[in-house]
C-alpha cells in the first residue's frame, strides 16, 4: 500500500470559507435604521425651519439666516443617522473566527460604508418620490412664470377681463425659448413688444423697455436658482461624505465591541468547563 504524502506548505495552508465575509442581514438592518433617522431627523429640521421664516419682510429669519443652519442640520442629520446604522451593523454582524485583526478591521469598516450605500438608496427613493409630487404640484400651478407672463401685460387702467390665454401662454412660450439661448430672438422680441402694445396701450419704446426688462429680471431669477442649487448639492456631496466616514468608522467600533463581548462571555464558560 502507498501513502501519499503532501506537501508541508499544501497542510499549513488554510482552507478558503465558503461564506460570504459581508454579513447582509445585518448590513440591512443598519440601512433601513439609518435611513429612517435620517428621515425622521430631516423631516424635525423642515420643521423648525419653515417655523422659522415668515412669508412676510419683517417677520421671521431670512433665507440668508436660515440657510447656515440648514447646512449644520444636513450635516449633523449624516453624521448621527450613518453612524447609528453603522454602529448596529457592527454588533449585529457574525463573528469571524480565525480572521487576522487587520481583516477584521477592514470588513467592519466596509460593513459600515455598506450601510452608508444601502440607507443612501432608501433614501433617494423616498425622496425622489417627494421630489416627483412637489414638482407634480409645480406643473400644476405654475407659479413664477406665469408671474413674468403676466407682468408683460399689465397696463395702467386695467380691466376685469384677463388676457387671452392663448397669447399668454404664447408669450410664456417665448420666454421659455430665449432662456435656453443668449439672447432673445429679434422676431421673437418684436412679437412681444407688439403682443404688449396690443394688450396695455403703451407706446413702443415703453413696451420694448418692460420686455427688456422682464427678460432681463427671468434671466436673474434662474441664474440665481441656478447658483443656489449648486452651492446645495456642494453642501449634499460634504454631508454625504460626511455620512460614508462616520458609518464606515461607527462599523468599527461596534464590531469591536462585539468581539469584546464574545471574548469576554467566552472566558467564564472555558473556567467552568475546567
Amino acid at each position: 500500500m502507498t501513502t501519499a504524502t503532501l506537501p508541508a506548505s499544501r497542510i499549513d495552508q488554510p482552507l478558503e470559507a465558503s461564506g460570504s465575509g459581508v454579513s447582509w442581514p445585518a448590513v440591512v438592518a443598519g440601512a433601513f435604521v439609518a435611513a429612517a433617522l435620517s428621515f425622521s431627523l430631516m423631516a424635525l429640521g423642515a420643521g423648525m425651519g419653515l417655523s422659522s421664516v415668515s412669508p412676510w419682510p419683517s417677520s421671521g429669519l431670512s433665507a440668508s439666516r436660515v440657510a447656515p443652519a440648514a447646512v449644520v442640520w444636513i450635516l449633523l442629520v449624516q453624521a448621527a443617522s450613518c453612524a447609528l446604522g453603522g454602529y448596529l451593523a457592527g454588533r449585529l454582524r457574525t463573528k469571524w473566527v480565525s480572521v487576522h485583526t487587520h481583516e477584521v478591521f477592514f470588513r467592519d469598516t466596509a460593513h459600515g460604508f455598506l450601510v452608508w450605500a444601502v440607507g443612501l438608496v432608501i433614501s433617494a427613493f423616498f425622496f425622489s418620490s417627494m421630489a416627483a409630487s412637489i414638482a407634480k404640484e409645480g406643473i400644476d400651478s405654475p407659479g413664477q412664470q406665469t408671474y413674468y407672463v403676466d407682468s408683460l401685460f399689465r397696463s395702467d387702467h386695467p380691466v376685469a377681463d384677463p388676457a387671452d390665454p392663448r397669447i399668454r401662454q404664447e408669450a410664456g412660450a417665448i420666454l421659455v425659448a430665449a432662456l435656453a439661448q443668449p439672447d432673445v430672438a429679434a422676431a421673437d422680441k418684436r412679437y412681444l413688444v407688439d403682443l404688449v402694445v396690443a394688450r396695455t396701450g403703451l407706446d413702443r419704446p415703453q413696451a420694448e423697455s418692460r420686455v427688456n426688462d422682464v427678460l432681463t429680471r427671468d434671466r436673474k431669477a434662474i441664474d440665481t436658482m441656478r447658483k443656489a442649487t449648486a452651492h446645495s448639492l456642494y453642501w449634499l456631496f460634504a454631508a454625504l461624505l460626511v455620512g460614508a466616514f462616520c458609518g464606515s468608522y461607527a462599523a468599527t467600533l461596534g464590531g469591536r465591541r462585539r468581539d469584546q463581548s464574545v471574548t469576554m462571555t467566552a472566558a467564564p464558560m472555558a473556567a467552568v468547563r475546567i
